[in-house]
Order: C-alpha cells, then sequence, then structure tokens
C-alpha cells in the first residue's frame, strides 16, 4: 500500500509543479496580532483606501465605533465628532449602547456613520444594519467595511466573533434596509492578500501590485457605501 501511494506521488510529480511555501510552511502564524507588530495589516490598506475615496463624505455630525480615528484621519469639515461602544467603560464613549438594539440613540442625527470591521462582532447584523439607518440623517452616507476572509477578532472564550460577508450577502443585507439604489458593495482582494492576512504578514511585505490585483472569487473585504433616502 504504502509502495502505491509513493508511486501515485510520483506520478502526479510529473504533472504538478510543487508549491514553494517557504516561510508560509507553518502552522502558527507569522502574527499573532493581524500584523500591527510587523507593519500595516493587509485589511487596512482597502479599510483605509476606501475611507480616502469617501473623504468629502465625512463630514457635518460624524458616528465612528471605538473611537475617532478615522474620522479625525479621513474627516472634512467635521462639526461634531461621536464615538459609540457597548462598553460604558470607554472613555472615548460619548454614546453607548448596542447598535443591535440601539432605540434610544436619536433618530436621523449623524450626517456619516464610519462603521469599519464591526458588524462581524453583531449576532443580530440585520437589526445594527437597520439602527444605522435610523441614526443618519436624510442623505447621510454610511460607510462600512466587513472581513470576507479574517482570523477570529478574539479568542473564543474572550468574546463571540459571529460573521464573514461576501458582496452578494452584503448587498442584500443593506439594499433591504437603505434600498438597492442607494447601495455600493465592491469586494477587494486576491488569493495571495487573503494569505498574507490570514498568516499576519503587512502591507509592506507585498508589492503595490500584488496589493491591487482584485479577484472576485477571493475577496479579504467588503467595502459599503449606502445612502439614506
Amino acid at each position: 500500500m504504502r509502495q502505491s501511494v509513493h508511486g501515485l506521488r510520483q506520478y502526479l510529480r510529473r504533472f504538478i509543479r510543487p508549491a514553494r511555501l517557504g516561510s508560509l510552511r507553518r502552522t502558527q502564524p507569522l502574527s499573532h496580532d493581524f500584523g500591527y507588530d510587523r507593519g500595516t495589516p493587509v485589511d487596512r490598506y482597502y479599510i483605509e483606501r476606501f475611507l480616502a475615496e469617501h473623504r468629502n463624505e465625512i463630514r457635518g455630525r460624524v458616528l465612528e465605533v471605538k473611537g475617532p480615528l478615522y474620522t479625525r484621519r479621513f474627516g472634512r469639515d467635521v462639526t461634531r465628532s461621536d464615538v459609540l461602544d457597548i462598553d460604558a467603560g470607554n472613555p472615548r464613549a460619548t454614546l453607548v449602547a448596542d447598535l443591535a438594539a440601539a432605540d434610544a440613540l436619536p433618530a436621523d442625527a449623524f450626517d456619516c456613520f464610519v462603521l469599519t470591521q464591526t458588524l462581524q462582532l453583531i449576532y443580530r447584523a440585520d437589526a445594527a444594519i437597520r439602527h444605522a439607518h435610523r441614526l443618519l440623517r436624510p442623505g447621510g452616507v454610511l460607510l462600512a467595511t466587513v472581513p470576507a476572509v479574517s482570523r477570529l477578532a478574539f479568542p473564543p472564550e474572550q468574546a463571540p466573533d459571529y460573521w464573514r460577508f461576501t458582496a452578494a450577502a452584503c448587498s442584500r443585507l443593506f439594499g433591504e434596509v437603505f434600498g438597492p439604489d442607494h447601495v455600493s458593495v465592491r469586494a477587494h482582494g486576491n488569493v495571495l492578500t487573503c494569505m498574507a492576512f490570514l498568516t499576519g504578514m503587512a502591507v509592506e511585505e507585498l508589492r503595490l501590485s500584488e496589493l491591487r490585483a482584485e479577484d472576485p472569487l477571493f475577496p479579504l473585504l467588503v467595502t459599503v457605501r449606502a445612502v439614506k433616502r
């Protein structure tokens, strides 16, 4: 039996060029911190490129989750910056609520909602999207990003990480709330950037041409721009 398996391997090697995994032939990632300890995490390239493209819409009264990092970095003519968190212990939070049950938060209050890498942590993601819509003023813009491929955000015993999203799922989830004509969805990434992100490589270790290559069959991240009618 062992000889037949060996013979099959020898036969296949005649037709298949063996992959050279090099430093990636390992069962532990290069980084346990998304690549922050090596440079810029790969998903941040797509998130920040998306926000830079829409910086003119990060204006007026802006809401962001956890902290105002991207509001400060990409905002234009921001008149007020609010931070939403479920954790009342966050000193930067100006609003404390679960986005999936945010009935106490004011409706029609925000010109822009920057919602990056959050919906995968909310079991009722559909309810969170409805509340995000309710919080926006008419004409307000939601700029959201969600992972298609990612390690878990936290160890399972520490906090739940529920979902990964496709462009098709986002088109339906956001389109049912905002209306399909008011939603723009785009998938970003390719098989290389997916592998790089999972193993903890950094943006600085990839070529720009590799980051810019997009393959709809291998999305790393999905971006959503949704406008309240």
